[in-house]
């Protein structure tokens, strides 16, 4: 018999520990808790499965209910019969576009835009042949004297010559410009040759000067406080009131669209903004909804009065509304909405109201001392909180400068833009703009000191009344056509009151013949429209004889046929040609830079 070694015994006991009824019995849980696992893996998955079917649904449900929540609203606001109409003129649109990337249709289009532009460059690009170009700097500077004459003879081109005309028709031009003749339109506020002078000498004294460093240009500070404080008082504005200067009525525009998103965004938590804009309110509404993603919806006028529809208005707001906007007056008609009921609107849903006041300015704030009638528009409205007002249409003011008005100074700040951890130091700006021209802000200040409240009074008095001359004589003297509305400022719209027999369009053209130059409109009625101003004063009988010439001609010449007036205007509010219209617009911006 073997000897029992300490590597057999331990192998013994191994195999026996194989065999004993506590080493099955291991075995055995360790197979069902492996099982168990299984399990609860499969369930885990399961559980799994069923929640991702449930974050789908509930995905699903949300985009749902977001669409049909917009849908709804949208009927809300426009009704079924105007959003099909809308949903019509979306899909003839795409299908339009789709149509123009064909290689027929792009061709034409093509073509059609070239010839176009061709006239439109011919006018708006003249190379007369003793104006140098300048396509880069010069080697050595220019000597004082020439450029002198070199900025005369740019000048001489305001006097409307083509490119055609001979160098010694040019020279013995007196630079009389075309909008020195009144038959201009508004584009240009003139105060008068003795205001102009004061203002080239105030924008001379500052001209260095940046109101982004008021401790280096405290006169320019000074001036811009004054500015806004002046303007805040004659829009009545309370005592807790305030404001700022802008480029322009467009940066106007666009910072009060700003502070009413970030003050909706800041006290509602909105964060997909809607506003209520007229479909007469200015394009510069649209242009703020673009930069800032504003949803804007536009709201029919009543074709009598030419005001914004108030229960149209109401319809269209919702929970995302951030505030509504009238015009005191508007651009396309001249009428002034109805703010107070606006302002009533606004509050009961406590929301914003903005008043364009952009081309009333200095007009509407004089109307009443001028001795006319007026309309609710400014800060004794309750309801109203900001306000936009030109100093460069009728304050005479240089152009490129405006200024935005709010209730409450709390108001104003959602508009600034202040950046504390730039390695450059702090950044603040109270506008869009870092850098601006402080000589604007004299040039400004120095027209509201020479002229006044008395002043303003008497140019309100004589614009108002030439503008009013102008609508009694329309409506008495020229039966084909009929005023738009019941203006109350300086814009007169008219259309045609026959138009089988008379295009206003081609009334329009004639005008433009006879050296006026009018504003289209294509709306919902065809019109034009004269903004009056000083220089408009002296020419009112011309103005009403052309009109009246214009008249008869186009109703002895009606042929259906499209003029460029009514190519231009009538095209742009058809479905297929909006995009050629956009095309030939986006061209007309680059023929500006042309050399």
């Amino acid at each position: 018999m073997a000897a029992r070694t300490p590597a057999r015994e331990a192998a013994a006991a191994k195999m026996a520990s194989f065999s004993s009824p506590s080493t099955s019995s291991a075995a055995a849980k360790r197979t069902t808790s492996l099982a168990s696992a299984d399990e609860s893996l499969l369930i885990t998955a399961l559980k799994m499965l069923a929640t991702f079917d449930n974050a789908k649904n509930a995905v699903f449900a949300l985009v749902v209910y977001r669409y049909s929540t917009r849908l709804l609203r949208h009927l809300k606001t426009y009704g079924v019969s105007e959003t099909l109409f809308q949903l019509y003129r979306l899909l003839s649109a795409r299908a339009f576009a789709l149509l123009l990337k064909t290689p027929a249709a792009k061709r034409k289009v093509k073509r059609e835009l070239d010839t176009a532009m061709a006239e439109v460059e011919a006018k708006i690009v003249p190379r007369p042949s003793h104006l140098e170009i300048n396509r880069e700097l010069p080697q050595l500077g220019k000597e004082t004297e020439w450029i002198k004459n070199e900025l005369a003879k740019l000048q001489i081109m305001e006097a409307g010559v083509d490119s055609k005309v001979v160098e010694a028709e040019w020279q013995n031009r007196d630079g009389q410009m075309v909008w020195k003749g009144g038959k201009v339109s508004g584009a240009v506020y003139h105060g008068g040759d003795d205001l102009s002078e004061l203002l080239a000498d105030s924008i001379k004294q500052f001209l260095v000067s940046n109101p982004l460093h008021p401790d280096v240009f405290p006169g320019v500070r000074k001036m811009e406080a004054e500015i806004v404080s002046m303007v805040l008082r004659m829009y009545n504005a309370p005592p807790s009131a305030v404001g700022a200067t802008s480029s322009g009525g467009t940066e106007s525009i666009l910072l009060s669209c700003l502070a009413m998103r970030e003050w909706a965004r800041a006290t509602k938590g909105i964060k997909e903004p809607e506003l209520v804009v007229s479909v007469s309110a200015h394009a510069a509404f649209d242009k703020a909804g673009q930069y800032f993603g504003i949803k804007v919806h536009h709201i029919p006028v009543d074709p009598i009065t030419r005001k914004v529809q108030v229960g149209r208005v109401a319809r269209a707001i919702n929970s995302n509304t951030i505030g509504l906007v009238g015009s005191a007056p508007n651009f396309p008609d001249g009428i002034i909405d109805d703010i107070p009921n606006l302002a009533k609107l606004a509050k009961r849903h406590n929301i914003l109201l903005h008043v364009d006041c952009c081309l009333g300015s200095f007009l509407v704030p004089f109307l009443a001392k001028a001795g006319f009638q007026t309309e609710p528009f400014d800060f004794r409205v309750d309801g109203v909180t900001s306000i936009s007002c030109d100093t460069h249409k009728y304050g005479f003011g240089p152009k490129g400068l405006s200024t935005i008005l709010y209730r409450t100074p709390e108001l104003r700040r959602f508009q600034y833009y202040v950046k504390t951890d730039w390695p450059g130091g702090v950044y603040a700006t109270p506008t869009l703009s870092g850098s601006r021209p402080g000589s604007l802000i004299a040039g400004t200040w120095a027209a509201m000191m020479k002229l006044g409240d008395s002043g303003y009074t008497q140019s309100c008095r004589d614009i108002v009344g030439a503008a009013k001359e102008i609508t009694t004589r329309i409506e008495r003297e020229i039966p084909e056509l009929f005023v738009l509305g019941k203006p109350i400022v300086s814009v007169v719209a008219f259309a045609s009151a026959a138009p089988g027999t008379v295009s206003i369009y081609d009334v329009g053209d004639h005008m433009s013949k006879k050296g006026w130059h009018m504003n289209g409109l294509a709306g919902d009625t065809p019109a034009i429209h004269i903004a009056v101003t000083r220089l408009t004063i002296p020419v009112v009988n011309e103005f009403v004889r052309d009109l009246k010439d214009a008249v008869a001609y186009a109703r002895s010449n009606f042929s259906g046929q499209k003029g460029s007036m009514a190519t231009l205007y009538g095209l742009g509010s058809g479905v297929s040609a909006t995009a050629i219209v956009g095309q030939l617009a986006t061209r007309f911006i680059d023929t500006l830079y042309l050399i």
